[in-house]
């Protein structure tokens, strides 16, 4: 067989060869549209190649980037990957230190950053100390001195060759948002990149195709945007980049504008494009096919996004998988069941791909794949973490398994249902309760727009559950209303009597996390510290 190795570059050299007239769509802050195609992103990103190599970067050098989801943020990528240097994406919603830290703790010598967003890339010069130059990847909303894209590549051609390393060099990095502790970085290495993408392309993974419109609603800065800056190239897809503008109402006017048939992103966004759908009376939608990750989607929300015409794919990953691991595709034995029954496989975070898995007791032994035995989730595969960036132990175990700090089981058809977050799973009276599962069953109810559980101390039970309930904005009647006392009786009839919270708080907003997931380390803060309720 031919040598060939595995790199992304790859991916963009055939979509500008077999794919070359088909669209990348980019809405900017200001709502205006830029429109190419991948002709003209593989142009783009060969010339920043060229002036990057130009200006002294070489292979191993750490690009990073601040910026939403765009064209010109894709082309940083492949002309900072073609010739062998690391991307490193950084999430604009992280706090200056978090973000100061990840910057010097990488190494990062340039950063291309939007425009809107170049008072944080200011300030983040001043304390990260490699940073030696910034680049403006658009200028809209932006009119200071550092200088633009256009700027930078004038002059410059596409005559940068790409490739020719070894596919195990490392293509980018992304941090752990630290919820609990210092983030920690991964290195992500060409090879592991493309054999991620190929698992999401796959039928049994997103089943993508030059016949799909991907809306990555998931950002750039998010684990590879699940794989879809990867993935959709490689295909050659019409891809349609959002830009930072993820409400409902936007979201719903570019899906319709530009016939979007396939989108990814983490149940918050969907449950924002719902309801704006709901308030605006509409009724059906030209989307085909969500992928929910990130935080497990609510019953209620598939069962809306359902009724609007679209397909809902449930999946699971971390930053550490690169990040997907699982996907809730159905497999015959699965068609096979009641429809009841197939719809609570749909609810399950998914099936293995690419990855091998298993749940382990406290003592590492393996556990029965029998639906009921609860354990830790464990992978390992190729695009599996080894170790983190600049730590010297290996994060595997003995046996070359990654504890992914899930608790979950796995049943007879293969399907993972993960019931916590090993550090959020309540064990009261020295029984679990899944938080996940009281908030679901709270997300039915109409009032409800967010719930979250934590574990509190409890003098007799060790622990005892306390609810977080954000209100509906349409709800007007609240004064007067006993929510604790309507909300602990709902959830009676619904789950075990045990498992209903002592507790019930109303407050305005539940905090959201810099990827989009529910903050419980803040209600906890808030809990401590007496914060008080809404209402």
């Amino acid at each position: 067989m031919q040598e060939w190795s595995l790199t992304v570059d790859r991916f963009m050299e055939g979509a500008a060869r077999w794919h070359g007239t088909t669209e990348i769509v980019t809405r900017y802050p200001d709502g205006t549209m830029l429109r190419s195609n991948y002709t003209g992103l593989h142009e783009r990103a060969r010339r920043i190649s060229q002036a990057l190599r130009q200006a002294g970067v070489r292979q191993g050098d750490k690009i990073a980037t601040l910026a939403s989801n765009s064209l010109d943020h894709l082309a940083v990528w492949y002309g900072v990957m073609g010739i062998g240097a690391i991307c490193h994406t950084l999430n604009p919603r992280l706090h200056d230190d978090q973000l100061a830290f990840i910057a010097n703790h990488a190494g990062d010598t340039w950063l291309f950053v939007d425009g809107v967003l170049a008072e944080q890339a200011d300030r983040l010069r001043a304390r990260a100390s490699g940073i030696g130059t910034i680049i403006i990847i658009n200028e809209i909303g932006y009119d200071g001195q550092f200088p633009h894209l256009e700027d930078f590549i004038a002059g410059h051609d596409a005559d940068c060759p790409w490739g020719g390393f070894d596919e195990r060099l490392t293509a980018g990095l992304c941090y752990t948002s630290g919820t609990t502790g210092d983030p920690k970085g991964i290195a992500y290495t060409h090879r592991s990149n493309t054999l991620h993408a190929m698992n999401t392309i796959a039928p049994d993974g997103f089943g993508l195709s030059a016949l799909d419109v991907i809306l990555p609603v998931v950002p750039m800065y998010h684990a590879n945007t699940w794989g879809l800056a990867f993935s959709g190239p490689a295909v050659g897809a019409k891809l349609v980049m959002p830009g930072p503008q993820l409400d409902g109402g936007s979201l719903h006017s570019l899906i319709e504008a530009e016939a979007v048939t396939f989108a990814a992103g983490v149940p918050t966004v969907w449950q924002g494009y719902v309801d704006h759908l709901s308030d605006q009376g509409i009724g059906r939608t030209s989307l085909q096919r969500v992928v929910i990750g990130g935080a497990a989607c609510p019953p209620a929300l598939l069962t809306a996004l359902e009724a609007l015409g679209a397909k809902v794919t449930h999946a699971w990953g971390m930053t550490e998988l690169s990040p997907v691991g699982l996907v809730a595709t159905p497999t015959p034995s699965a068609l096979a069941l009641p429809e009841p029954d197939q719809r609570d496989l749909a609810l399950k975070q998914g099936r293995p791909i690419g990855i091998d898995a298993r749940i382990v007791d406290e003592g590492g032994s393996e556990l029965p794949r029998d639906g009921v035995s609860v354990g830790l989730l464990e992978v390992r595969g190729p695009a599996v973490i080894e170790r983190y960036v600049g730590h010297d132990q290996s994060a595997l175990s003995a046996d070359g398994w990654f504890d992914t700090g899930d608790i979950a089981s796995i049943d007879e058809h293969g399907y993972v249902r993960i019931t916590d977050r090993a550090k959020d799973i309540i064990k009261s009276g020295g029984e679990w309760i899944s938080s996940v599962d009281v908030e679901n069953a709270l997300l039915t109810h109409p009032d409800v727009a967010l719930a979250a559980v934590i574990g509190i101390a409890h003098d007799k039970w060790g622990e005892r559950p306390k609810l977080y309930v954000q209100l509906r904005q349409s709800l007007t009647d609240r004064d007067g209303r006993d929510f604790k006392t309507t909300f602990r009786d709902y959830l009676a009839a619904r789950i075990a009597r045990w498992w209903v919270p002592d507790d019930v708080e109303i407050i305005d907003e539940i905090p959201i996390g810099a990827t989009g997931k529910i903050d419980k380390k803040v209600l906890r803060e808030l809990h401590e510290t007496g914060g008080q309720s809404a209402c």
